[in-house]
C-alpha cells in the first residue's frame, strides 16, 4: 500500500501545484491612479480599473481598491483597451523564406473546411513582439485558393490553440479574383491568360456556393419521411453557417470592379452577413455599403497609392472617407504573411489615418471597439467596461504616438511578460565588447565633450 501511495507522489504534487497556480491566478488586481480611456465612454482621470479572474470587475474615477486586492500604481500612466488586429497571419508564419515555418496557405482552390486556429504556433517569436506594443488579440486568417477557409479570433497568449482561441469560426473567407487586365511590365501572363484565369476563379466560387446550397438543401430534406440520408462532406458542412448568415462571409476585394462584382454575387446568393476586406476603392461605393450595412476592414494606411495617377494620400485617407460616409469599418495592416513580423505597427496605421482626416477617437476605436463589433465579440472585447475580458495596456502616453512606451500588457486578467526576441537581442548586443575608440567616445560623452554615446 505504501508503494502504491508513493507512486502517486509526483502526480499528486503536480495536481497540488496546478491548484495553487489556479488560486494564485484568480486574484483581484486594482490598477489605480491612471487616466483610463474606456473608448466606449468618457475618459476618466485618476481612475481605477479592477480586474478579477479574467474579467474587468469595475472601472471608475476615484474608485477605491477592493479589500485584499493587489494594488498596481499607474499614477501618471494611461490605460487603454488592448488592440485587436482584424486580419493577421500571426502564429501561422515565422520566416517567410523558410517553407517549413509557413502554414497560412493551403493547396487547392476550395478549402472552406480549413480552420485557421488548429495551425497556430503558440510559441511563435512574432507573438510576443506584437504583444509588447499593445496587441492582445488577432483574427487569424487562412489563405490560398478562392475559398480560403474559416478564421479564428485568438488571444496573443496561451499554451495551446485551445487556450488562445476566443471565437471560432469567425467567418468564411473568399478571395475575389482581379476583374481587370494587368498591363504592367512585370506581368508575364497574356491578356487572354488573365481572362481565362479570372473566369476559372469566378466559376470556382459560384460552383462552390451552389454546391454547398444544394448539399444543405438535401441535408435539410432528410427530416422528411422517405428521404434517404446523404453522405456528409466536410467542405460543405463548413459553409453551412455562412450560408445561413450565422457568421459573415469575408470577401477580399480591392478595386472598384472587384467590389461591384462582389455586391452582385452577394445579391445572387442572398448573403445577409458580409464583410469587405481591404476595400481600397470602397469609398467610391460608400453609400451602397452603408445601405447594405457592409463593414470594411481596410488595408494598411502606411502605404503608397496603388495607381500612378492617384494622390499620395489615397490609402491614408480611406478610413476618414468611410467614417464620414457612415460606413462601419476598422483598420488592419493588410494581414498577409509578410506583415506578421510587423504586426506591432498596427497602432501606427491608425495614427496615419488620424493624420489624414480621421478623428483621433475614431482612430483609436478603429483598432479596439470597431473590430470587436465587426467580428461579433463586442460583448467581450474592445473597451474597458465591467464584465468584459481584461485585455488592456498601460502606457506612458498616447499609444498612437511612436514615442509612447507600452509598459504593461494584460490579457484575460494576466500580466504578460514584456520580454521578447527583440529585447533579448538588444540586451545581448548592448553588452558587446567595444574597441578603444568607442570607449574613448563614451568617456568623452560622460564628461560632456560629445553628444554621442558610441552605442550605435
Amino acid at each position: 500500500m505504501r508503494r502504491r501511495l508513493a507512486g502517486w507522489g509526483a502526480p499528486a504534487a503536480a495536481l497540488a501545484a496546478c491548484l495553487l497556480w489556479t488560486r494564485a491566478g484568480a486574484e483581484t488586481v486594482a490598477l489605480v491612479g491612471a487616466t483610463v480611456h474606456t473608448v466606449s465612454g468618457p475618459t476618466l482621470e485618476n481612475a481605477t480599473v479592477v480586474l478579477r479572474d479574467d474579467k474587468i470587475a469595475a472601472v471608475g474615477a476615484n474608485l477605491a481598491a477592493p479589500e485584499g486586492a493587489r494594488v498596481v500604481s499607474c499614477q501618471g500612466k494611461h490605460v487603454y483597451p488592448g488592440f485587436i488586429a482584424p486580419i493577421s497571419a500571426l502564429g501561422l508564419v515565422e520566416i517567410g523564406s523558410v517553407r517549413g515555418t509557413v502554414d497560412y496557405a493551403e493547396t487547392g482552390d476550395v478549402n472552406p473546411n480549413i480552420r485557421a486556429q488548429v495551425a497556430i504556433n503558440p510559441e511563435s517569436d512574432l507573438i510576443p513582439v506584437a504583444r509588447v506594443n499593445g496587441l492582445t488579440s488577432a483574427l487569424i486568417v487562412p489563405r490560398g485558393g478562392e475559398l480560403n477557409g474559416t478564421s479564428a479570433l485568438i488571444h496573443l497568449d496561451g499554451w495551446t490553440f485551445e487556450d488562445m482561441t476566443i471565437k471560432a469560426p469567425v467567418g468564411l473567407h473568399v478571395q475575389w479574383p482581379a476583374m481587370g487586365i494587368n498591363r504592367s511590365r512585370y506581368e508575364r501572363r497574356s491578356e487572354e491568360e488573365q481572362k481565362k484565369q479570372r473566369e476559372a476563379a469566378l466559376a470556382t466560387i459560384h460552383k462552390a456556393f451552389d454546391d454547398a446550397r444544394a448539399y444543405w438543401k438535401a441535408h435539410d430534406a432528410e427530416r422528411q419521411p422517405g428521404i434517404p440520408r446523404h453522405d456528409r462532406d466536410v467542405k460543405w458542412d463548413a459553409m453551412g453557417r455562412a450560408l445561413r448568415g450565422e457568421i459573415p462571409v469575408f470577401f477580399q476585394a480591392s478595386a472598384i470592379n472587384q467590389i461591384q462584382a462582389v455586391l452582385r454575387f452577394v445579391d445572387e446568393q442572398s448573403l445577409k452577413n458580409v464583410v469587405l476586406v481591404d476595400g481600397y476603392d470602397a469609398w467610391r461605393v460608400a453609400d451602397e455599403l452603408k445601405r447594405r450595412d457592409i463593414a470594411v476592414i481596410t488595408g494598411p494606411t502606411l502605404s503608397l497609392p496603388r495607381r500612378s495617377y492617384e494622390p499620395y494620400d489615397q490609402g491614408m485617407s480611406l478610413p476618414a472617407r468611410l467614417s464620414a460616409a457612415g460606413v462601419r469599418f476598422c483598420i488592419s495592416d493588410g494581414g498577409d504573411g509578410g506583415e506578421a513580423s510587423n504586426a506591432r505597427n498596427l497602432p501606427y496605421h491608425a495614427a496615419m489615418a488620424a493624420a489624414y482626416g480621421l478623428p483621433h477617437d475614431e482612430a483609436l476605436k478603429a483598432i479596439t471597439l470597431y473590430p470587436a463589433q465587426i467580428l461579433g465579440v463586442a460583448d467581450r472585447l474592445g473597451s474597458l467596461e465591467p464584465g468584459k475580458l481584461a485585455d488592456l495596456l498601460v502606457a506612458d502616453g498616447d499609444p498612437l504616438e511612436i514615442t509612447t512606451h507600452v509598459e504593461q500588457v494584460w490579457i484575460a486578467g494576466k500580466s504578460i511578460s514584456m520580454e521578447n526576441r527583440q529585447t533579448r537581442l538588444f540586451h545581448k548586443y548592448d553588452q558587446r565588447p567595444r574597441g578603444p575608440h568607442a570607449r574613448k567616445h563614451d568617456e568623452a560623452s560622460a564628461s560632456g565633450g560629445s553628444t554621442g554615446s558610441g552605442r550605435h
